[in-house]
């Protein structure tokens, strides 16, 4: 197969893009506006962009809560999804009314956080904690801009002291799970994960701290 994306005459019933581009880290964004209001909510276009300083990004489509309350209060936090709290995810994609608490209707709990004011999932082994940078309007060929690309910096991580393993993260014992295409998704674990080292100077992790 070969096809023409704009044409979109793949012949499929579903766009297969999502599906090749795939697993993709799952960006658990926890929100709060000016009243206190939080917004919790799932995004699949998101992954960290650099490590020095640390940076995060996620894509939205339309201005949806989560990104008009990070960008009237400038904070947000990123949230580990788990095997364990897949339910508790799905959740809270659910398009709930502004100002109704997506952690309630999830039945999860908050924990606070130590450089922002919006909390933290407490189940979740691992949050970023960070500072909105910008937002970057995603501007297609044909001149549309249906998605905007959310820049924050890390400025705090919480780590659950049980996943630190001989001075290292254990994130296959978290049991990170992955967005798929269409209604899949990836489950992490030890049997997925392996060692690979790169030639002298390719970047190796023991090369820099």
């Amino acid at each position: 197969m070969h096809y023409n994306v704009t044409a979109a005459d793949h012949g499929l019933p579903h766009d297969p893009f999502k599906a090749l581009v795939a697993p993709r880290p799952i960006g658990w964004i926890t929100a709060m506006d000016g009243q206190g209001r939080l917004n919790c909510s799932p995004y699949s276009f998101f992954n960290a962009i650099s490590d020095r300083p640390h940076m995060v990004a996620f894509g939205s489509g339309g201005v949806k809560d989560a990104q008009a309350f990070i960008e009237e209060t400038g904070e947000f936090t990123c949230s580990m999804v788990t095997w364990d709290l897949r339910d508790e995810m799905n959740k809270t994609s659910a398009p709930l009314p502004r100002g109704e608490s997506e952690f309630a209707f999830a039945g999860l709990e908050t924990a606070p956080s130590s450089f922002v004011k919006p909390p933290r999932v407490k189940a979740s082994p691992a949050a970023l904690e960070c500072k909105w940078l910008q937002t970057v309007p995603l501007v297609s060929l044909e001149g549309l801009q249906p998605y905007s690309l959310i820049i924050g910096q890390v400025v705090g991580i919480y780590i659950d002291d049980a996943f630190i393993k001989d001075g290292q993260v254990d994130t296959a014992a978290m049991g990170p799970i992955m967005r798929a295409g269409y209604d899949q998704y990836f489950k992490v674990g030890p049997d997925q994960m392996f060692r690979m080292t790169r030639p002298p100077g390719g970047g190796n992790f023991n090369e820099r701290r």
